[in-house]
Protein backbone atom coordinates (compact mmCIF):
# COMPACT_ATOMS: atom_id res chain seq x y z
CA UNK A 1 0.00 0.00 0.00
CA UNK A 2 1.26 3.47 -0.87
CA UNK A 3 2.11 5.64 2.11
CA UNK A 4 0.75 8.76 0.39
CA UNK A 5 -2.71 9.97 -0.56
CA UNK A 6 -4.39 12.78 -2.46
CA UNK A 7 -6.39 15.70 -1.09
CA UNK A 8 -8.75 17.86 -3.14
CA UNK A 9 -9.15 21.39 -1.86
CA UNK A 10 -10.50 24.80 -2.79
CA UNK A 11 -7.71 27.22 -3.63
CA UNK A 12 -10.13 30.08 -4.32
CA UNK A 13 -13.78 30.26 -5.45
CA UNK A 14 -14.40 27.97 -8.46
CA UNK A 15 -10.80 26.74 -8.46
CA UNK A 16 -9.74 23.41 -6.94
CA UNK A 17 -6.36 21.74 -6.65
CA UNK A 18 -5.05 18.28 -5.78
CA UNK A 19 -2.09 17.72 -3.47
CA UNK A 20 -0.23 14.61 -2.28
CA UNK A 21 0.46 14.03 1.42
CA UNK A 22 1.94 11.29 3.54
CA UNK A 23 -0.76 9.22 5.20
CA UNK A 24 -1.06 9.99 8.93
CA UNK A 25 -0.90 7.41 11.68
CA UNK A 26 -4.15 7.78 13.65
CA UNK A 27 -4.00 8.98 17.22
CA UNK A 28 -5.59 6.90 19.96
CA UNK A 29 -9.33 6.60 19.32
CA UNK A 30 -9.11 7.97 15.76
CA UNK A 31 -9.48 6.26 12.38
CA UNK A 32 -7.70 6.52 9.07
CA UNK A 33 -10.06 5.54 6.28
CA UNK A 34 -9.93 5.39 2.52
CA UNK A 35 -12.74 6.89 0.47
CA UNK A 36 -14.87 4.38 -1.42
CA UNK A 37 -17.14 7.06 -2.89
CA UNK A 38 -17.92 10.68 -2.03
CA UNK A 39 -20.95 12.63 -3.22
CA UNK A 40 -21.10 16.24 -4.37
CA UNK A 41 -23.65 17.91 -2.09
CA UNK A 42 -25.24 21.29 -2.61
CA UNK A 43 -23.28 22.60 0.37
CA UNK A 44 -20.02 22.02 -1.51
CA UNK A 45 -21.42 23.90 -4.50
CA UNK A 46 -22.18 26.92 -2.31
CA UNK A 47 -18.61 26.82 -0.98
CA UNK A 48 -17.11 26.27 -4.45
CA UNK A 49 -18.98 29.29 -5.83
CA UNK A 50 -17.81 31.48 -2.95
CA UNK A 51 -21.26 31.84 -1.38
CA UNK A 52 -20.50 30.44 2.06
CA UNK A 53 -20.42 33.13 4.77
CA UNK A 54 -17.24 31.78 6.39
CA UNK A 55 -15.41 29.35 4.11
CA UNK A 56 -13.39 30.58 1.14
CA UNK A 57 -10.79 27.84 0.78
CA UNK A 58 -9.62 24.56 2.29
CA UNK A 59 -10.54 20.89 2.04
CA UNK A 60 -13.88 19.94 0.51
CA UNK A 61 -16.41 17.14 0.83
CA UNK A 62 -18.47 15.60 3.61
CA UNK A 63 -20.77 12.91 2.19
CA UNK A 64 -18.89 9.64 1.85
CA UNK A 65 -18.65 5.91 2.31
CA UNK A 66 -15.31 5.07 3.92
CA UNK A 67 -13.30 1.90 4.48
CA UNK A 68 -11.17 1.60 7.62
CA UNK A 69 -7.45 1.45 6.85
CA UNK A 70 -5.99 1.80 10.33
CA UNK A 71 -7.29 2.33 13.85
CA UNK A 72 -5.72 4.19 16.75
CA UNK A 73 -5.93 1.33 19.21
CA UNK A 74 -9.28 -0.34 19.83
CA UNK A 75 -11.96 1.89 18.31
CA UNK A 76 -15.68 1.26 18.57
CA UNK A 77 -18.38 2.96 16.56
CA UNK A 78 -21.07 4.89 18.41
CA UNK A 79 -23.26 1.80 18.52
CA UNK A 80 -20.51 -0.06 20.40
CA UNK A 81 -19.24 -2.21 17.54
CA UNK A 82 -15.47 -2.76 17.36
CA UNK A 83 -14.08 -1.37 14.11
CA UNK A 84 -11.40 -3.24 12.19
CA UNK A 85 -9.42 -2.78 9.00
CA UNK A 86 -11.69 -3.27 6.00
CA UNK A 87 -14.95 -2.28 7.72
CA UNK A 88 -17.19 0.11 5.81
CA UNK A 89 -18.21 3.12 7.90
CA UNK A 90 -20.04 6.42 7.60
CA UNK A 91 -18.87 9.31 9.81
CA UNK A 92 -20.79 12.41 10.82
CA UNK A 93 -19.10 15.28 9.02
CA UNK A 94 -19.09 17.50 12.11
CA UNK A 95 -17.53 17.08 15.54
CA UNK A 96 -19.33 16.69 18.85
CA UNK A 97 -16.92 17.93 21.50
CA UNK A 98 -19.01 17.10 24.61
CA UNK A 99 -17.26 20.00 26.34
CA UNK A 100 -19.05 23.17 25.17
CA UNK A 101 -22.23 24.69 26.62
CA UNK A 102 -24.42 23.39 23.78
CA UNK A 103 -23.21 19.81 24.15
CA UNK A 104 -23.70 20.15 27.90
CA UNK A 105 -27.35 21.00 27.26
CA UNK A 106 -27.77 17.98 25.01
CA UNK A 107 -27.81 20.13 21.87
CA UNK A 108 -25.03 18.17 20.17
CA UNK A 109 -25.88 19.26 16.64
CA UNK A 110 -25.18 22.85 17.71
CA UNK A 111 -21.77 22.00 19.18
CA UNK A 112 -19.72 25.20 19.31
CA UNK A 113 -16.76 23.24 17.89
CA UNK A 114 -18.73 21.37 15.24
CA UNK A 115 -16.55 22.46 12.32
CA UNK A 116 -13.15 22.37 13.98
CA UNK A 117 -11.96 19.71 11.51
CA UNK A 118 -13.94 20.76 8.45
CA UNK A 119 -12.55 22.76 5.51
CA UNK A 120 -9.10 23.01 7.07
CA UNK A 121 -6.07 23.83 4.97
CA UNK A 122 -4.63 20.57 3.58
CA UNK A 123 -1.11 21.42 4.82
CA UNK A 124 -2.46 21.17 8.38
CA UNK A 125 -2.04 17.70 9.90
CA UNK A 126 -3.66 15.18 9.45
CA UNK A 127 -4.18 16.64 5.95
CA UNK A 128 -7.23 14.54 5.04
CA UNK A 129 -9.94 16.85 6.40
CA UNK A 130 -12.51 16.44 3.62
CA UNK A 131 -13.96 13.52 1.69
CA UNK A 132 -12.96 14.80 -1.76
CA UNK A 133 -9.75 12.89 -1.30
CA UNK A 134 -8.28 9.40 -1.44
CA UNK A 135 -8.47 9.12 2.37
CA UNK A 136 -10.36 10.68 5.27
CA UNK A 137 -9.28 11.04 8.89
CA UNK A 138 -12.03 10.43 11.46
CA UNK A 139 -11.44 11.98 14.89
CA UNK A 140 -12.59 10.44 18.16
CA UNK A 141 -15.20 13.18 18.66
CA UNK A 142 -16.93 12.53 15.34
CA UNK A 143 -19.80 10.07 15.46
CA UNK A 144 -19.17 7.11 13.17
CA UNK A 145 -21.18 3.97 12.41
CA UNK A 146 -20.46 0.69 10.71
CA UNK A 147 -22.58 0.24 7.60
CA UNK A 148 -25.02 -2.71 7.66
CA UNK A 149 -24.23 -5.34 5.05
CA UNK A 150 -27.64 -4.96 3.39
CA UNK A 151 -27.21 -1.21 2.68
CA UNK A 152 -25.86 -0.30 -0.76
CA UNK A 153 -22.71 1.78 -0.97
CA UNK A 154 -24.39 4.48 -3.03
CA UNK A 155 -27.15 4.94 -0.45
CA UNK A 156 -24.78 4.75 2.53
CA UNK A 157 -22.53 7.48 1.11
CA UNK A 158 -25.34 10.03 1.44
CA UNK A 159 -26.64 8.90 4.82
CA UNK A 160 -24.66 11.42 6.85
CA UNK A 161 -26.37 14.41 5.30
CA UNK A 162 -29.86 14.55 3.77
CA UNK A 163 -31.42 11.43 5.29
CA UNK A 164 -30.11 12.05 8.81
CA UNK A 165 -31.28 15.64 8.66
CA UNK A 166 -34.81 14.91 7.49
CA UNK A 167 -35.22 12.13 10.06
CA UNK A 168 -34.32 14.63 12.78
CA UNK A 169 -36.41 17.36 11.16
CA UNK A 170 -39.57 15.30 10.74
CA UNK A 171 -39.26 14.18 14.36
CA UNK A 172 -38.96 17.83 15.39
CA UNK A 173 -42.30 18.72 13.75
CA UNK A 174 -43.83 15.38 14.78
CA UNK A 175 -44.87 14.10 11.35
CA UNK A 176 -46.94 11.01 11.91
CA UNK A 177 -49.56 8.72 10.39
CA UNK A 178 -52.54 10.57 8.96
CA UNK A 179 -50.74 13.89 8.43
CA UNK A 180 -50.76 15.65 5.09
CA UNK A 181 -47.29 17.01 4.38
CA UNK A 182 -46.29 19.50 1.69
CA UNK A 183 -42.65 19.17 0.65
CA UNK A 184 -41.33 22.23 -1.16
CA UNK A 185 -38.52 21.01 -3.41
CA UNK A 186 -37.67 17.64 -4.93
CA UNK A 187 -33.89 17.69 -4.65
CA UNK A 188 -31.95 15.33 -2.39
CA UNK A 189 -33.47 16.62 0.85
CA UNK A 190 -36.96 16.66 -0.61
CA UNK A 191 -36.78 13.10 -1.93
CA UNK A 192 -35.48 11.79 1.39
CA UNK A 193 -38.18 13.72 3.24
CA UNK A 194 -40.81 12.23 0.94
CA UNK A 195 -39.67 8.67 1.62
CA UNK A 196 -39.48 9.19 5.39
CA UNK A 197 -42.88 10.90 5.57
CA UNK A 198 -44.39 8.12 3.45
CA UNK A 199 -43.01 5.45 5.77
CA UNK A 200 -44.57 7.29 8.69
CA UNK A 201 -47.99 7.00 7.08
CA UNK A 202 -48.30 10.61 5.94
CA UNK A 203 -49.90 11.75 2.69
CA UNK A 204 -47.30 13.72 0.73
CA UNK A 205 -47.63 16.61 -1.73
CA UNK A 206 -44.37 17.56 -3.46
CA UNK A 207 -43.97 20.96 -5.12
CA UNK A 208 -41.24 21.58 -7.70
CA UNK A 209 -40.77 23.07 -11.17
CA UNK A 210 -38.72 20.31 -12.83
CA UNK A 211 -40.73 17.50 -14.42
CA UNK A 212 -38.01 14.87 -14.00
CA UNK A 213 -37.63 15.71 -10.32
CA UNK A 214 -41.37 15.39 -9.77
CA UNK A 215 -41.33 12.00 -11.51
CA UNK A 216 -38.54 10.93 -9.18
CA UNK A 217 -40.57 12.22 -6.21
CA UNK A 218 -43.39 9.88 -7.20
CA UNK A 219 -40.88 7.01 -7.10
CA UNK A 220 -39.99 8.09 -3.56
CA UNK A 221 -43.59 7.86 -2.43
CA UNK A 222 -45.18 11.21 -3.29
CA UNK A 223 -48.96 10.85 -3.36
CA UNK A 224 -49.40 14.09 -5.30
CA UNK A 225 -47.08 16.41 -7.21
CA UNK A 226 -47.60 20.08 -8.02
CA UNK A 227 -45.66 21.45 -10.98
CA UNK A 228 -44.70 25.12 -10.68
CA UNK A 229 -45.04 25.46 -14.46
CA UNK A 230 -48.60 24.20 -14.42
CA UNK A 231 -49.66 26.03 -11.26
CA UNK A 232 -47.58 29.12 -11.85
CA UNK A 233 -48.80 31.43 -9.10
CA UNK A 234 -48.79 31.04 -5.35
CA UNK A 235 -52.56 31.41 -5.35
CA UNK A 236 -52.97 28.55 -7.81
CA UNK A 237 -50.71 26.32 -5.77
CA UNK A 238 -52.57 27.22 -2.58
CA UNK A 239 -55.87 26.37 -4.25
CA UNK A 240 -54.47 23.03 -5.42
CA UNK A 241 -53.26 22.11 -1.93
CA UNK A 242 -56.65 23.07 -0.50
CA UNK A 243 -58.30 20.78 -3.08
CA UNK A 244 -56.06 17.92 -1.99
CA UNK A 245 -56.71 18.49 1.73
CA UNK A 246 -60.49 18.90 1.74
CA UNK A 247 -60.11 22.65 2.10
CA UNK A 248 -58.06 22.45 5.30
CA UNK A 249 -54.51 23.06 4.09
CA UNK A 250 -51.53 20.88 4.99
CA UNK A 251 -50.84 19.67 8.53
CA UNK A 252 -47.10 20.13 8.01
CA UNK A 253 -44.72 21.55 5.43
CA UNK A 254 -41.02 21.09 4.74
CA UNK A 255 -39.04 23.79 2.93
CA UNK A 256 -35.99 22.36 1.15
CA UNK A 257 -35.81 24.65 -1.88
CA UNK A 258 -33.13 27.13 -0.89
CA UNK A 259 -35.42 29.80 -2.37
CA UNK A 260 -36.26 32.52 0.21
CA UNK A 261 -39.66 33.32 -1.34
CA UNK A 262 -40.76 29.73 -0.74
CA UNK A 263 -41.04 30.40 2.99
CA UNK A 264 -43.92 32.85 2.70
CA UNK A 265 -45.62 30.46 0.29
CA UNK A 266 -45.28 27.70 2.85
CA UNK A 267 -47.35 29.71 5.31
CA UNK A 268 -50.13 29.85 2.74
CA UNK A 269 -50.06 26.12 2.00
CA UNK A 270 -50.42 25.20 5.68
CA UNK A 271 -53.70 24.94 7.53
CA UNK A 272 -54.56 26.22 10.98
CA UNK A 273 -52.13 24.88 13.58
CA UNK A 274 -49.73 23.77 10.89
CA UNK A 275 -46.10 22.84 11.61
CA UNK A 276 -43.41 24.25 9.32
CA UNK A 277 -39.87 22.90 8.99
CA UNK A 278 -37.47 25.24 7.18
CA UNK A 279 -34.01 23.85 6.37
CA UNK A 280 -33.34 24.61 2.72
CA UNK A 281 -32.24 28.23 3.06
CA UNK A 282 -28.76 28.01 4.58
CA UNK A 283 -26.90 30.92 2.94
CA UNK A 284 -27.24 34.29 4.75
CA UNK A 285 -27.69 37.52 2.84
CA UNK A 286 -30.70 36.57 0.75
CA UNK A 287 -33.98 38.31 1.47
CA UNK A 288 -37.67 37.67 0.96
CA UNK A 289 -40.89 39.39 1.93
CA UNK A 290 -42.82 37.48 4.59
CA UNK A 291 -46.28 38.31 5.87
CA UNK A 292 -46.10 37.32 9.56
CA UNK A 293 -49.82 37.89 9.95
CA UNK A 294 -50.53 34.84 7.80
CA UNK A 295 -48.50 32.66 10.12
CA UNK A 296 -49.88 34.18 13.31
CA UNK A 297 -53.53 33.97 12.26
CA UNK A 298 -53.04 30.29 11.45
CA UNK A 299 -50.92 29.73 14.60
CA UNK A 300 -48.22 28.13 12.49
CA UNK A 301 -45.39 26.59 14.49
CA UNK A 302 -42.13 27.21 12.62
CA UNK A 303 -38.97 25.16 13.18
CA UNK A 304 -35.63 25.79 11.50
CA UNK A 305 -32.85 23.23 11.46
CA UNK A 306 -29.16 23.06 10.61
CA UNK A 307 -27.31 19.71 10.78
CA UNK A 308 -28.80 16.92 12.94
CA UNK A 309 -28.32 15.26 16.30
CA UNK A 310 -25.44 12.90 15.42
CA UNK A 311 -27.14 9.71 16.56
CA UNK A 312 -29.64 10.18 13.74
CA UNK A 313 -26.89 8.88 11.47
CA UNK A 314 -27.50 5.44 12.97
CA UNK A 315 -31.24 5.85 12.37
CA UNK A 316 -30.48 6.77 8.75
CA UNK A 317 -28.53 3.55 8.23
CA UNK A 318 -31.32 1.56 9.91
CA UNK A 319 -33.87 3.26 7.65
CA UNK A 320 -31.84 2.27 4.58
CA UNK A 321 -31.50 -1.28 5.90
CA UNK A 322 -35.27 -1.56 6.28
CA UNK A 323 -36.50 0.50 3.34
CA UNK A 324 -33.54 0.99 0.99
CA UNK A 325 -34.94 -1.46 -1.54
CA UNK A 326 -38.36 0.23 -1.52
CA UNK A 327 -37.07 3.46 -3.05
CA UNK A 328 -34.46 4.13 -5.77
CA UNK A 329 -31.78 5.58 -3.46
CA UNK A 330 -29.11 3.98 -5.62
CA UNK A 331 -30.27 5.93 -8.67
CA UNK A 332 -29.83 9.38 -7.15
CA UNK A 333 -26.22 9.49 -8.38
CA UNK A 334 -26.21 9.78 -12.17
CA UNK A 335 -22.53 10.52 -12.84
CA UNK A 336 -19.24 9.25 -11.44
CA UNK A 337 -15.91 11.06 -11.68
CA UNK A 338 -12.35 10.16 -10.85
CA UNK A 339 -10.83 12.27 -8.08
CA UNK A 340 -8.53 13.79 -10.70
CA UNK A 341 -11.64 15.26 -12.33
CA UNK A 342 -12.86 17.03 -9.18
CA UNK A 343 -13.12 20.40 -10.90
CA UNK A 344 -15.28 18.90 -13.67
CA UNK A 345 -17.53 17.19 -11.13
CA UNK A 346 -18.16 20.48 -9.32
CA UNK A 347 -18.62 22.50 -12.48
CA UNK A 348 -21.02 19.99 -14.05
CA UNK A 349 -23.01 19.81 -10.81
CA UNK A 350 -23.20 23.60 -10.55
CA UNK A 351 -24.30 23.87 -14.19
CA UNK A 352 -26.82 21.04 -13.62
CA UNK A 353 -25.29 19.06 -16.45
CA UNK A 354 -25.60 16.18 -13.98
CA UNK A 355 -28.14 15.79 -11.23
CA UNK A 356 -25.91 14.17 -8.65
CA UNK A 357 -22.20 13.42 -8.97
CA UNK A 358 -19.98 11.05 -7.02
CA UNK A 359 -16.18 10.98 -6.84
CA UNK A 360 -14.60 7.53 -7.03
CA UNK A 361 -10.91 7.72 -6.06
CA UNK A 362 -8.66 5.61 -8.27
Amino acid sequence: MSNTGTVGYLEQPESTELQEYELPTPNDGDLLTEIVRANVCGSELHIWRGEHPLIRDGSLGHEALCRVVETGGEVRDNAGQVLEEGDLVVPAYFATCNECARCGRGQHQYCENAYKYWSRAPDEWPHFHGTFASHYYVHHDQYVYKVPEDVSGTAAAAANCALSQVLNGLDAIEVTQGDTVVIQGAGGLGLNATAVATERGAETIVVDGVTDRLARAAEFGADHTVNLNEFDTVEEREERVLELTDGLGADAAVEVTGVPAAIDEGFQLLGNGGRYLVMGNIIPGKEATIDPGKAVRKSVEMTTMMRYAPWYLREALQFLSEHGDDYPFGELVDAEYALADLQDALRDSANRTVTRAALIPE
